[in-house]
């Protein structure tokens, strides 16, 4: 039987397991994918402990799937189902399953993978890559213009880097002293977390595309004398329209995973995985993002 990693019941690392499971079938507008390598996400976690995203409401059924991006091949279709074939390589989100050696996409959710691009490197778009690209469109800064980021060193505080650098922008990166290097590597100026750290922004700064919510959401909107520019992926919506601002608006259809990999394959973006686990050690790549120690993204990568 196939194996996927789950929670079995809200909680810690002890609620998590990898576990045999059915092969899933595809249904109309589907897509069963053999999955090659499977993105990790703060998000993965925190749904284990009873997260919800924005507008989520209901209780999961358990087993729950980890796991909400992947790459991988096209093993059967969906009736209804037109412009894929099996065989063909493919990336997006999940329907169902993520850590998994299986995962059924839907098709309005995925896109062909390039030939230029590593399944590892497709697997780390469709939420981390896209959430950014979301981010700094949604900005709309003009060329020259200064955007701060916090949790720059993350998954999507790195793309965000490289994307607003691409069109133009000068970016000011909050991240420990740990993540300086990856942060200026980018092109980004670091400037170090911590107590006071909107003291050391150099300069003014035009927009704010926060990655951490709290206090420093909070401490970040004081930069900025227009609040619509400020946006964010780390706090809830009421959070941060009471400061003037708004939650990022995701986009999410196949023809934003196309555009993020095109700047993958032009150059404009190295989605920076400096670590892949096998399936069988999902929970240590999912503890390394966890306990924060993650640089750029963490993969899992699967052998069937």
């Amino acid at each position: 039987m196939p194996k996927a990693y789950v929670f079995t019941r809200y909680g810690g690392p002890e609620a998590e397991a990898l576990v045999d499971v059915d092969r899933p079938s595809p249904g109309p507008g589907q897509v069963l994918v053999a999955v090659r390598a499977a993105g990790v996400n703060p998000v993965d976690w925190k749904q284990r402990t009873g997260y919800r995203r924005p507008g989520e409401s209901g209780e999961r059924d358990f087993p729950a799937y980890f796991g909400s991006e992947v790459s991988g091949v096209v093993e059967e279709i969906g009736e209804g189902v037109e412009g894929f074939s099996v065989g063909d390589a493919v990336f997006g989100r999940p329907v169902v399953s993520g850590y998994s050696e299986y995962a059924l996409l839907s098709v309005d959710l995925i896109a062909s993978k390039p030939a230029a691009l590593s399944f590892a490197d497709a697997a780390t778009l469709p939420v981390a890559a896209v959430t950014a690209y979301d981010g700094i469109r949604q900005l709309d800064l003009p060329a020259d213009a200064t955007v701060l980021v916090t949790g720059a060193g993350g998954g999507v505080g790195v793309a965000a880097v490289q994307i607003a650098r691409a069109r133009g922008l000068r970016v000011v990166g909050v991240a420990g002293a740990a993540k300086q290097d990856l942060v200026e590597s980018l092109g980004g100026v670091h400037v170090l977390s911590g107590p006071g750290w909107t003291e050391r922004v150099p300069g003014g700064v035009d927009g704010v595309y926060d990655l951490v919510g709290g206090d420093v959401l909070q401490e970040a909107a004081t930069l900025l004398t227009d609040r619509t520019r400020l946006i964010t992926a780390g706090a809830p919506p009421e959070v941060v329209e009471k400061l003037g601002g708004a939650r990022v608006a995701r986009v999410r259809s196949s023809d934003r995973l196309a555009a993020v990999a095109e700047l993958v394959v032009n150059g404009d973006l190295d989605p920076q995985v400096t670590q892949t686990f096998p399936l069988a050690r999902a929970g240590e790549a999912l503890r390394t993002v966890e306990e924060g120690h993650a640089r750029g993204k963490i993969v899992i990568e699967v052998a069937i």
